[in-house]
């Protein structure tokens, strides 16, 4: 495939970046608070956030070197030493046989078609319900004023570090929760690897939230629906990777609907250009953030584990790094200042963080009883209906011509899974893995 492999990835490349364009020329992002000082820009709330976490980082990095150096494994005696050997070295080495952790349907055990169907629903319904009602209640934290029915103007909460670590304190009791009553495979991954993937998990929720402030919700969500544009073009160029033709197809009609819905946006209100160009550049950060956590997880579960095992682990050092980060900053105080002021946003934060947990959990169980593809499938109409229920709720515009390029993305989407399932069943491994949403 060499001469059409490489023009099929030059069009990639162009109508990515057209998609890019729309973005940071039309669509009109949510009216921003005002900010009081630099401390309120996003940039140096970023730069606050990762020193905060260094703080943590750097300290755990060299005492594992001295562990690792010291023969710590055969010189270690006392209390200290069975957390040391789980933190640093693990209990067992890699498992040879990462297939008893892959995600492949469990249907053939069930006794009848209807009960399948109705963990079928079951799961589709709690997928449904945690991930709409998150996808509202993120916009209205981020975009809307608190205590404006009052007679006063209202504030808006801006930290989005604070609804990270709410999300992540209540997986990690739930995780904790549900590893402690079932049984589970024994531990042998090294602790300290999961904070990897802990790091770049919170940077990309952090993008997430922060994103809201800059750009829509309905475009969010079709930023996020497109990650297979980047993941095929970094596949080619890095990896030299090798695609099939309908690979290309689909990637270019996401591309011509993502470009559809944002170009047709907009009309005379023209927002701020480096308003805009914020929220593509924070958009970037959490499709880079997230890719890199969805590859280091895979590579964690080359040890025998669980997928709640996994939850537990990414979100122990995701609330130690959050909560170390506001503390340093002093926004922890803050936050809790602002949650009793505003009873409303203490509830909105804490559904949030429930949405979130229990969400994950559906996660894991789909993919466990009926497959990937079947979670791509349902995930992928949560999606559209997230972009459906935004635009009902918070007024955002859709002319004809967006929502034409809305039906298409998803089309495309799709076409994805089907063209792969038919790929699977003929007994051929399809070019990429199905992408598992994360919070």
């Amino acid at each position: 495939m060499g001469r059409p492999d490489r023009t099929g990835c030059r069009c990639l490349l162009l109508l990515s970046l057209v998609s890019i364009w729309g973005v940071s020329a039309d669509e009109p992002p949510p009216e921003l608070p005002p900010q009081d000082s630099w401390g309120d820009l996003w940039l140096v709330r970023f730069i606050l956030n990762v020193g905060g976490y260094g703080t943590i980082l750097l300290p755990g990095f060299l005492l594992i070197r001295y562990f690792k150096r010291s023969n710590y494994l055969e010189t270690g005696r006392g209390l200290c030493y069975p957390v040391v050997k789980s933190c640093v070295f693990g209990h067992e080495p890699k498992s040879l046989a990462p297939e008893e952790t892959a995600a492949a349907p469990r249907v053939e055990g069930d006794p009848s078609t209807a009960q399948q169907a109705l963990k079928l629903l079951f799961c589709a319904a709690g997928l449904q319900v945690s991930y709409l009602t998150w996808g509202v209640l993120q916009e209205r934290v981020m975009t809307r004023t608190y205590g404006s029915e009052e007679g006063s103007p209202g504030e808006r909460f801006r930290d989005s570090q604070f609804l990270v670590f709410m999300n992540r304190i209540l997986a990690l009791t739930v995780a904790g929760v549900y590893c402690s009553i079932s049984k589970q495979p024994r531990h042998g991954a090294p602790m300290y690897k999961y904070s990897f993937a802990s790091l770049s998990n919170i940077l990309s929720s952090w993008c997430q939230y922060e994103a809201l402030k800059f750009i829509s919700f309905p475009t969010q969500v079709l930023a996020k629906a497109s990650k297979v544009i980047p993941v095929m073009l970094m596949g080619k160029l890095v990896s030299h990777k090798t695609y099939e033709y309908w690979e290309y197809l689909t990637a270019v009609l996401i591309s011509v609907g993502v470009s559809m819905f944002l170009l047709s946006n907009g009309g005379g209100n023209r927002p701020s250009g480096v308003t805009t160009f914020s929220g593509v550049v924070i958009l970037s950060g959490y499709i880079v953030f997230d890719s890199f956590t969805s590859n280091w997880q895979d590579s964690l579960f080359k040890y025998k584990m669980s997928s709640v095992q996994m939850m537990f682990g990414v979100n122990l050092f995701s609330c130690l790094f959050t909560v170390g980060s506001l503390l340093e900053q002093g926004a922890l105080l803050e936050a809790v200042h602002f949650m009793s002021r505003h009873p409303d946003f203490a509830f909105h934060a804490a559904l949030l963080s429930v949405c979130s947990a229990f969400g994950q959990l559906f996660i894991f169980y789909t993919i466990n009883k009926f497959g990937a593809a079947i979670f791509t499938i349902i995930m992928t109409l949560r999606q559209a209906l997230a972009i459906l229920l935004s635009c009902l709720l918070y007024g955002h515009p859709v002319t004809a011509v967006g929502g034409v390029g809305v039906a298409v993305v998803f089309l495309a989407l799709f076409l994805r899974v089907y063209a792969r399932g038919r790929m699977r069943k003929k007994g051929r491994k399809a070019a990429d893995t199905p992408v598992v949403q994360k919070v």
